[in-house]
């Protein structure tokens, strides 16, 4: 008797500590909740879900299409697919319940021990419930592959969530280089895990048609391929002759597009397609000449082309026949409210002599060319209207005037969106200073070949859609913010990747929170999440902001230079060296400012759990004899580039190939002239001047570097010139002007650098110096 009670005791403790294994979960706590963007409401509560095998997706079956992601996720990762069940059971289920009353793209999730529900209105509401389910999971849920020894749980939680904007969208230009369908759908996919809701296809531009329009085949046939000079710079391409094989481009086929469109609608994202009109489009015009005014036979350019006057005629019935039909079988493809027609650069030097331009002028009683291109954007706004569609144009189609029912895309600054909104229209803000993916993220040596200009992730994180200057009024017109990936020098798929992310998830947390729950420090945290999934998933991800970077200042009293370093996310642990030694675990961890009274070569590097990541950072601070010294501008820099000031040409710090890294004093124009005073008679051997070339952005490099000595700041003694004539340049360039003088004795130094006045193209010219190098 008593063997048998100890036995089924013996049983009863067996069965509860298995139980108790079974029901071990993963304790949570707040800080790893990792959600981007960040939702509008969250209440941590103890405890958490767990998903098995078992767990039931509860919905009615009409509706299971949205649920596909999860399941396939796990699949992927655990090895089971989730069943859609219409009746909940018991427990162990995520149920998706209907709710009018919640706003139509937002949701609220609530996690228990036992059940997870999402309550939205509709599909988009339902899909972002769901994204939340996938970033509360681990991380292993991006695998490929069954990852095994792992639960998966996720915290319990209470989250009241929805966009700030209705408008959260991603430009991706095909038609600089062309990105097959396989690309578009990882993109679609990266944009619903952001919960962003619109990919704005780029699909027409000088340099490929990408878009099948059976009407026109020769747009595809002839429009969709260019002459192969990948090997040559983008703006040092040389016009092909006509009749040049053409082998390098692609379009999407109808088909294809009818996909796309499909897959971006079940994950909440609406595709809206650019055909650019009246300029960029000297692809069409290769296919179909009779387009331009003056019918000339042209090949699709294979780089940049500047100005853009093969564009389409204004005065021909026939160019808006042309496009109707073209836009007749574009809306057939796309169900989009929106239609972008582009309008931007175009140089309207054909239309001021073209005959029937100069008719349709005065026929319609315009004043200039910018009138007619306000008629050319206003008689297809009336076209789209009467199919029930809205235009939507780049910000130059305000010029001349604004057609009735546009939608205004603010991209050069903001004050298109500032103007637009003024007069009562809708505007999508994507201002170049915040959104253009195009630009560098990091120090342009260690980062691929861009365009230009600099957009670090953390000035992505400070966009906000609504500018200061707005009205109340206004704000109600802005429809929300968009990036834009431009892809001249952007040929593969792996470098459109590390362009673009994680800067998209800034983004998206700029469009989407609200803007007093947005947080620098706390978003820094979150995003190294991300990035977990991202290297999972395996998509080229940039670490640019693990990049280290330099904040220098010079003691002028004892020319003691103090270099503090950093990352664009704050307490990062920082290793460096300063003897020119590599970077280890064991190096010696940056707390304050290094300062230095040599010629130093500094290494550093982020780590992070004992790993470095991001680029090294190397430099060698040479240490001259001019540091700190007093400088009298004769011809004063202009005050859009001023450097470091007055010690700008004596702190050491060089600059890079970003113009706006704070290091370079800028001329426009003007010559440079100034004078050092090196406080007491000093031995001197060799100066250099250092220089920026950036012709693309109208910076030059200087044509002479003339060095004078002095003994008593009056009277002044050439102590030598360099010369360099105008040259060609479509890159970005750092040189040192190199002036090396017999050994002598000097107290005052006079400097002075002959700018180029008027480039080739016309304009003014840059002239952008970092440093006087006295040695």
């Amino acid at each position: 008797m008593k063997k048998t009670i100890v036995q089924s005791l013996l049983v009863i403790l067996l069965v509860t500590l298995m139980g108790c294994g079974e029901e071990s979960k993963t304790i949570f706590t707040k800080n790893d909740i990792s959600i981007v963007p960040k939702p509008l409401e969250m209440k941590f509560n103890q405890g958490s879900f767990r998903f098995t095998k078992d767990t039931k997706l509860v919905v009615d079956k009409d509706k299971a299409q949205v649920l596909v992601v999860l399941q396939n996720k796990f699949v992927s990762a655990a090895g089971w697919k989730l069943e859609v069940v219409d009746t909940a059971p018991s427990r162990n289920f995520v149920l998706l319940s209907i709710d009018p009353s919640v706003a139509e793209e937002d949701y609220n999730l609530k996690v228990t021990d036992d059940q997870v529900i999402i309550k939205a209105q509709g599909y988009n509401g339902f899909l972002y419930g769901l994204e939340t389910i996938r970033q509360l999971l681990p991380v292993a849920i991006e695998s490929r592959s069954v990852v095994t020894n792992i639960n998966w749980d996720i915290p319990n939680v209470e989250i009241k969530d929805g966009p700030r904007f209705k408008w959260r969208g991603f430009m991706l230009d095909v038609s600089r280089h062309f990105f097959d369908k396989n690309y578009v759908l990882a993109t679609i996919d990266q944009l619903a895990l952001l919960k962003m809701n619109t990919l704005h296809l780029h699909l027409v531009d000088d340099q490929g048609w990408r878009i099948e329009i059976k009407k026109y085949p020769k747009l595809t046939e002839v429009g969709g391929f260019r002459v192969d000079q990948e090997d040559k710079p983008w703006n040092a391409r040389p016009t092909p002759d006509l009749g040049t094989e053409t082998t390098y481009g692609g379009f999407y086929t109808q088909e294809d597009i009818k996909e796309i469109v499909a897959y971006a609608e079940s994950r909440g994202v609406t595709v809206v397609p650019e055909i650019e009109m009246p300029a960029h489009v000297m692809s069409a015009i290769a296919a179909y000449p009779e387009l331009s005014c003056f019918q000339n036979q042209i090949m699709v350019p294979s780089g940049g082309v500047w100005p853009i006057t093969e564009i389409y005629c204004a005065g021909k019935d026939s160019t808006f026949e042309f496009l109707e039909n073209v836009l007749l079988e574009v809306m057939e493809l796309f169900p989009s409210q929106y239609i972008h027609v582009g309008g931007d650069e175009a140089t309207k030097s054909n239309w001021k002599i073209c005959p029937d331009c100069k008719k349709r002028v005065a026929k319609e009683g315009l004043a200039n060319v910018e009138e007619l291109q306000s008629y050319f954007i206003q008689r297809m706004e009336r076209f789209l209207s009467s199919k029930g569609r809205i235009l939507l144009g780049w910000d130059e189609i305000l010029e001349g005037g604004l057609a009735p029912g546009a939608t205004v895309m603010s991209w050069r600054g903001v004050n298109g969106g500032l103007e637009a909104s003024e007069a009562g229209h809708d505007v999508v803000m994507t201002p170049n200073s915040h959104c253009y993916f195009d630009y560098y993220q990091g120090d342009q040596d260690a980062e691929p070949l861009a365009w230009g200009g600099n957009l670090p992730l953390s000035k992505v994180y400070q966009f906000d859609p609504v500018v200061e200057g707005m009205s109340e009024e206004q704000a109600k017109h802005v429809l929300g913010g968009q990036a834009n990936l431009w892809t001249e020098y952007v040929p593969t798929n792996d470098q459109a990747e590390y362009m673009t992310y994680p800067r998209l998830a800034a983004l998206a947390e700029a469009v989407w929170s609200s803007k007093d729950n947005r947080d620098w420090d706390d978003f820094s945290n979150r995003v190294s999440s991300l990035f977990e999934r991202y290297g999972i998933m395996g998509v080229n991800y940039a670490k640019s902001a693990y990049q280290v970077s330099t904040e220098t200042t010079v003691n002028p009293k004892n020319a003691v230079i103090s270099i503090a370093l950093k990352s664009e996310f704050p307490n990062a642990d920082i290793r460096f060296t300063e003897d020119g030694s590599d970077i280890t675990s064991a190096s010696e961890k940056y707390t304050t400012p290094i300062d230095i009274k040599n010629t130093t070569t500094i290494k550093a590097q982020v780590f992070k759990e004992d790993q470095p990541i991001g680029a090294l950072y190397e430099k060698t601070i040479t240490y001259h004899k001019a540091v700190g010294k007093p400088v009298n501008y004769i011809n004063k820099y202009h005050d859009s580039y001023q450097g470091a000031k007055e010690l700008g040409m004596v702190n050491v710090v060089r600059g890079s190939k970003n113009f706006h890294d704070g290091q370079w004093q800028g001329w426009l124009g003007d010559d440079m002239e100034l004078v050092i005073d090196m406080e007491s008679p000093t031995e001197l051997e060799k100066i250099s001047v250092g220089a920026l070339e950036n012709q693309g952005s109208g910076i030059y490099f200087p044509i002479q570097v003339e060095v004078f000595l002095s003994d008593d700041g009056k009277t002044f003694r050439s102590a030598g010139i360099v010369k360099r004539d105008y040259a060609a340049n479509n890159g970005s360039e750092l040189k040192d002007f190199l002036i090396e003088t017999e050994r002598q004795t000097a107290r005052y130094i006079k400097v002075k650098a002959t700018n180029l006045g008027t480039p080739p193209t016309g304009g003014g010219s840059w002239m952008f110096i970092d440093e006087v190098v006295v040695e």
